[in-house]
């Protein structure tokens, strides 16, 4: 019995609707990571895991990028590679599995700035090899590389990075700009010599507010910038 037209064009517009329907979960999907990552579930400023780094570097912009950087780097690479061998690695020992994978990773990134940002990598100091043990790279190992696929892994772990690195910076230029009155000095030391130019002397200061680059600075710092967030939460959802 032959189809008849009608039928054909059904079935033809059902199948434009589901293919529209799952473009449109797809896209939903790459928002909805992009937007946990760097605000509704920002591991900063929501989740306020990895402190320590965050508090320790964060006196100036070109630290906080640098740490930043290099932590979304890690989190992009074992993402992804912990996706794809996510069903031949034993559940029983994922979790030294994951730390041999991310500490692998890390001494990659160490290296690479040991050779091209030198200056950089010795202010950061110790906060580069102990990338390995923030509870952020472990914690998106577990919770999503080891469920999803290899795409949306990789860009869990850039959103999630850019979310940390959104808050170093922001944490960053508060310090900086309260404590010595300029920004992105030193950035030469992150992006090469072409970068001198984004040197910017924003206050004329007299006497510099030495807090703002000091220990209790980055408590202080962080709470305003809490405060900040959940004031723009609410406006949001009013």
């Amino acid at each position: 019995m032959q189809e008849s037209p009608i039928d054909s064009n059904k079935a033809l517009d059902d199948e434009a609707k589901n293919v529209s329907q799952a473009r449109k979960k797809q896209d939903s999907m790459w928002r909805n990571i992009f937007i946990q990552g760097v605000w509704k579930n920002n591991t900063s400023l929501v989740q306020l895991l990895g402190l320590c780094p965050l508090l320790a570097v964060s006196n100036s912009i070109t630290n906080g990028l640098g740490l930043g950087l290099a932590t979304t780097v890690v989190l992009m690479c074992t993402n992804g590679i912990i996706s794809v061998f996510r069903h031949h690695i034993p559940q029983e020992i994922r979790i030294p599995i994951y730390v041999m994978i991310i500490a692998t990773t890390v001494t990659a990134v160490q290296l690479f700035m040991n050779a091209y940002t030198y200056t950089l990598y010795q202010a950061l100091g110790i906060f580069i090899p102990l990338i390995v043990t923030n509870c952020i790279v472990i914690g998106r190992a577990e919770a999503f590389a080891s469920k999803n696929g290899i795409l949306h892994s990789i860009f869990d772990g850039f959103s999630m990075g850019l979310g940390m690195t959104f808050a170093l910076f922001l944490l960053g230029a508060l310090r900086e700009l309260l404590g010595t009155g300029k920004l992105f000095m030193g950035i030469e030391n992150l992006f090469g010599q072409w970068a001198t130019c984004l040197h910017m002397d924003v206050l004329h200061l007299h006497n510099s507010f030495l807090l703002a680059i000091l220990p209790p600075g980055a408590f202080l710092g962080l709470a305003l910038l809490l405060a900040l967030k959940n004031i723009i939460d609410r406006k949001i959802q009013k």
